[in-house]
């Protein structure tokens, strides 16, 4: 692999997710810029309604603002997209399209995630090529009613089982996150947390220090 994980292990720590929800007052570009202000390590870029001219010229857009501040863009699901736009990732879930046809479109540059909730899963995913890992749901969450959570135990053998970085997601807030200490993740991926709050930069700037502490535990 040409990535370096040290690299990929750094921008889990503060991974935001995007959801236009909570567009309105801001623009989701102006939401994303104060955020990365705040100190996120890595932007995924989450579209599931818009069609692809409008995700294609959103993610043009997003991929200039990102590379403005050294943040990896990160496109979720659609590889085209990701290879149009040069995204620096592409994450996929285990319904998505599978992560060895993923990494034979991409290339050995681009960086693939992928969403798992189990050992077998996992081991699945870093055989096929995976460089990190999204696992989750850790906590109830109201942005994807569909996901399962699983149990934090469940999230400290999937770190043991594999030796590529992991991100949790699911739920995630200031107020859990440091239940997180201990399980092995490099990181915590953050939707609502991040985009459903009035001062999205002041909160970035109290969830990185949260992370840093939460990951330190581990050392």
């Amino acid at each position: 692999m040409a990535i370096n994980i040290k690299y990929i292990k750094d921008m889990m720590l503060l991974y935001a997710v995007t959801d236009r929800a909570w567009v309105g007052k801001q623009t989701l570009m102006e939401q994303v810029e104060d955020a990365i202000k705040g100190g996120i390590t890595c932007v995924q870029l989450r579209e599931k309604e818009l069609d692809q001219e409008a995700f294609l010229a959103e993610a043009m857009e997003m991929k200039a603002l990102c590379s403005r501040y050294g943040v990896p863009l990160i496109i979720n699901d659609n590889v085209e997209i990701a290879i149009k736009c040069n995204a620096d990732g592409i994450h996929v879930g285990q319904k998505d399209m599978e992560t060895g046809s993923v990494r034979s479109l991409v290339g050995d540059n681009m960086i693939i995630g992928v969403s798992v909730q189990t050992v077998e899963q996992a081991l699945a995913a870093e055989k096929a090529g995976a460089d990190y890992l999204g696992v989750g749901a850790v906590f109830s969450t109201k942005t994807k009613l569909d996901a399962n959570t699983i149990s934090h135990e469940t999230l400290k053998e999937i770190c043991k089982a594999v030796s590529i970085p992991i991100v949790a997601i699911g739920g995630i807030s200031k107020s859990n996150i440091l239940e997180l200490s201990g399980t092995g993740v490099d990181g915590a991926a953050l939707v609502s947390a991040i985009f459903g709050v009035i001062d999205i930069e002041l909160e970035c700037k109290s969830l990185r220090l949260l992370s840093q502490k939460m990951v330190k535990s581990e050392q």
